[in-house]
């Protein structure tokens, strides 16, 4: 096989996500033969800086020697055995792990394999709780709340309470109807506030959602501290918990959406910890194996597993999962991604590392193209605009994020957009030096392609 054939056989076969593959086979694609560290190498032996830690699960870079003996040593035992009828040493302790790293309650673990499946899982789990507690009536009635820009996946479940209208309302016709409430969008309110005179109002408007509903909602859920695939829109602080406490007052259970800013990312080892929020179930995946392996986690409270508990033939169990669920090799990765994780140094660190990464950026934000950049720890967005003081977007096929990092791969640099927001979201354990690199890397294909 020769570098010719993969790029032969991709274009030939391949059918890649979240992609235009017509205008993807009129350009050179990006073929990756190899990683080392925080670099991706690609078959010209071009080493990139991995700024979107593949799709923003790789916490620590690649060919991590801890991660990758762990898998070793799992593989010497056995790859996969289903967990309907058995357990195994690693998704034991994993659970158990899992348990003691999560905010305190969620004692009850059920595996899948990416984030929207954990958000499939969680839907369903408080569906049936509703069943269970309030009977076939209640049940029939009830529905989810969930924020406008929220993106939980790509499973029906998880497009239903999905707000990305560029990515879910194609599928409206065949998703169960859900409730929005406006999305703390602090550069474009969604309810025309401004910071200055705004005090959380868009969580006021999510209770007065509750409240009008009747108890008719039988969950929330939120993505707590960033809406990331929304183009890293920074929760306003106090939004969780007014929340959860808008959630315990009405009656409806409160589902945090952890996978893309659990393990470290914001600067807490799950967002949540910001704001001293327990969620009655909480989703967990991409970070969770280090960015190696597809394993997730809905992690639930005791009140909430115990409803589900009873005689066989009351048919009061889950009835749900995966092939894969619990997969032995999954795990054996995620605990050496938590073992890796445990002595808090790589969490406590990422504070330090915002802060090198915020002032590097600084100079940026006053680029007449540039309307916001917002970051939360090593998860950051930055919007470019056609105009600073209307905020107006560039048309959707110019493609200038698109474009600038596509030119960022001459700089050593490889990033993916959100449209016309620059996403950065490097792994934790990237380097001062690095992190400046990938700020001015940033900065000059800017200056390259919207001027000075």
């Amino acid at each position: 096989m020769t570098d010719n054939d993969v790029r032969r056989w991709d274009a030939e076969h391949v059918w890649h996500p979240f992609t235009q593959m017509q205008e993807y086979l009129a350009t050179e694609p990006l073929v990756v033969v190899s990683a080392e560290g925080h670099y991706l190498i690609d078959d010209r032996g071009r080493r990139l800086f991995d700024g979107t830690s593949a799709l923003w699960c790789n916490l620590f870079g690649h060919r991590v020697p801890e991660i990758d003996s762990a898998v070793i040593e799992q593989l010497g035992r056995f790859a996969h055995t289903t967990l309907l009828g058995t357990t195994h040493p690693a998704v034991a302790t994993l659970a158990r792990r899992l348990v003691e790293v999560a905010p305190p309650g969620l004692n009850h673990v059920f595996f899948s394999d990416s984030g929207a499946t954990a958000v499939e899982a969680a839907l369903k789990i408080a569906f049936q709780y509703r069943l269970l507690t309030q009977g076939k009536a209640a049940a029939d009635k009830a529905t989810y709340l969930s924020l406008g820009n929220a993106y939980h996946g790509d499973t029906l479940g998880a497009a239903a309470v999905g707000g990305v209208e560029l990515f879910h309302d194609v599928f409206k016709p065949i998703l169960l109807p859900a409730l929005k409430t406006p999305s703390p969008y602090c550069y474009r309110c969604p309810i025309g506030k401004t910071p200055g005179d705004c005090s959380i109002d868009c969580a006021d408007e999510l209770e007065q959602a509750l409240a009008r509903e009747g108890g008719r909602v039988c969950a929330v859920i939120v993505e707590p501290g960033v809406q990331a695939a929304a183009g890293m829109l920074v929760l306003p602080k106090g939004f969780l918990a007014k929340t959860a406490a808008a959630c315990r007052k009405h009656g409806a259970l409160l589902i945090l959406d952890e996978v893309a800013t659990g393990f470290g990312r914001t600067g807490t080892m799950f967002a949540c910890e910001q704001e001293g929020v327990t969620p009655d179930i909480m989703c967990v995946a991409k970070g969770l194996t280090g960015g190696y392996l597809p394993v997730a986690a809905t992690l639930a409270t005791d009140e909430i597993y115990e409803k589900f508990l009873g005689r066989y033939d009351e048919y009061r169990h889950f009835f749900h999962g995966h092939t894969y669920t619990g997969n032995a090799l999954g795990c054996a990765a995620a605990l050496a991604t938590l073992g890796l994780l445990a002595d808090g140094t790589v969490v406590k660190a990422v504070a330090e590392k915002a802060a090198v990464l915020r002032q590097a950026l600084a100079s940026l934000g006053d680029h007449p193209h540039v309307g916001d950049i917002r970051q939360s720890g090593l998860m950051c967005g930055i919007e470019l605009v056609v105009d600073r003081s209307t905020k107006a977007s560039f048309p959707p096929g110019d493609r200038r994020g698109y474009h600038i990092c596509l030119s960022l791969r001459d700089r050593g640099i490889f990033l993916r957009p959100l449209g016309d927001i620059i996403v950065l979201m490097p792994p934790l354990t990237s380097t001062d030096q690095e992190l400046t690199h990938l700020a001015a890397s940033v900065q000059s294909a800017v200056v390259e392609h919207l001027g000075a």
